[in-house]
């Protein structure tokens, strides 16, 4: 059910003169451009487009790449400094000149006289006098909900955090190797990689390396998965021969997770209403080892396959479809496609969906209900609803789960994670125990 925690894999090299052209430009150009026009997600319409051009070099992909979500990030103060011509030449022009830092004579092979005099006005523009959703990149419906969730905190410090790329983050097998050994390799492999803060099997990378051929990726030691997605694995704290649901499995990575801390004893199934999403979960888990995983399509959360194993299961794990604003780092794109009224949509349905898989935990089990939003609607406001239609149900502490498992980490009850804070993608996620 979840399609929301796609990851941006291409490596974001930093322009310098000597590689910068008129083809290059036109390659960025003609992305953004599809890009903005599409309804898809914006790491997949990249991966398409260099698909097509695979006479791009791996440096050339980074570059592009990285000018079309410099724009996707800073797109509304762009705007501003486009002086009324909101096109996607103008606005790559001024994420290269006004971010990248490229001056007007490396920019010269590709501006006319017009252009250049533009560009002289569009550097003067001073943004710290734009008003503050402008400024802070966000549409005005969203900066108002963060302005008051968020008020009496570094609202600033967090927006800004959200508008910068994510770091690469691993995840190592535990059932194919320790994270000790996984950070000897890589470094000795000329990788600069240190254990995350929070996640036992989280590593860091700096920069974005390609991984695909890497021996450990080869053979299933190592998976990419931000630190933030890792501790939700952490919180439904599966055992050995447990029966267990991720209810949104979507492309599985936390599924796989889960998989390895049951030590892959007992039956783990990985619902998703996507043959696609499961699809992708196919190599890897065949790259893991695991053989308790049952991937599952199912119609709706209403499916009889559901129905069948209410009051069964000992775990169940609802990474809920949302807005994906967490994710930002990774997919700018989604605060300019998601609405007031889209949020609200979403909230409904993420309320359906934790009900029905409520359902399958037998008495004692745990229920944990996530999502990849920053906003109270998708999070507390869910939860808070269904605790008061199921009295069955009650909280436990997050804090004191992670505790358990000598995970460090201050949260409190319920589990919020940000990136100015935490380093991770923003999560959510609440514990509960069925009575």
């Amino acid at each position: 059910m979840s399609a929301r925690h796609t990851e941006t894999r291409i490596n974001p090299t930093r322009l310098t003169a000597t590689r910068f052209t008129p083809a290059l430009f036109h390659h960025g150009q003609k992305l953004l451009s599809e890009v903005l026009r599409s309804d898809l997600a914006a790491d997949r319409v990249v991966a398409d487009y260099f698909r097509q051009h695979r006479e791009l070099g791996h440096a050339d992909r980074g570059f592009v790449a990285d000018a079309v979500f410099t724009v996707l990030r800073r797109k509304r103060s762009l705007s501003a400094r486009c002086a009324g011509e909101l096109t996607s030449r103008r606005l790559l022009l001024a994420a290269l000149a006004c971010l990248q830092g490229m001056n007007r004579r490396e920019l010269g092979a590709v501006l006319s006289e017009a252009e250049s005099h533009w560009l002289a006005h569009a550097k003067g523009v001073q943004v710290s006098e734009l008003p503050a959703a402008v400024r802070l990149d966000l549409p005005d419906w969203l900066h108002g909900l963060l302005s008051e969730q968020f008020a009496g905190e570094d609202m600033e410090a967090l927006v800004a955090a959200l508008n910068q790329p994510a770091p690469l983050d691993l995840r190592v097998n535990p059932l194919k190797v320790g994270r000790e050994e996984v950070l000897e390799r890589l470094q000795a492999g000329g990788l600069r990689a240190e254990a995350c803060r929070h996640s036992p099997l989280g590593i860091r990378l700096a920069g974005k390396p390609a991984l695909s051929k890497h021996p450990l990726f080869v053979d299933g030691s190592i998976e990419v998965q931000d630190e933030g997605s890792q501790l939700l694995a952490f919180l439904v704290q599966p055992r050995r021969g447990e029966m267990v649901a991720d209810f949104c499995a979507g492309a599985g990575g936390k599924t796989l997770l889960l998989g390895a801390l049951m030590r892959s004893q007992g039956r783990l199934y990985a619902f998703d209403v996507a043959e696609q999403r499961l699809a992708r979960l196919k190599p890897r888990l065949a790259r893991s080892g695991l053989s308790n995983v049952h991937p599952v399509r199912i119609d709706s959360e209403r499916d009889i396959k559901i129905r069948r194993l209410a009051g069964k299961l000992d775990r169940v794990l609802v990474d809920a479809p949302c807005s994906g604003l967490g994710t930002l780092r990774r997919n700018p794109s989604l605060k300019w496609r998601q609405t007031a009224a889209s949020i609200a949509e979403l909230s409904t349905r993420q309320a359906a969906i934790l009900s029905a898989a409520a359902s399958l935990v037998k008495a004692g089990g745990r229920l944990v209900y996530a999502t990849c939003s920053l906003l109270e609607e998708e999070n507390e406001a869910v939860v808070r609803a269904f605790l008061e239609q199921h009295s069955e149900f009650t909280l436990c502490s997050a804090q004191e789960i992670f505790a358990k498992q000598a995970i460090a980490i201050d949260c409190g009850e319920q589990l919020r994670l940000l990136p100015h804070r935490h380093g991770t993608d923003a999560f959510y996620a609440a514990a509960m125990e069925r009575r």
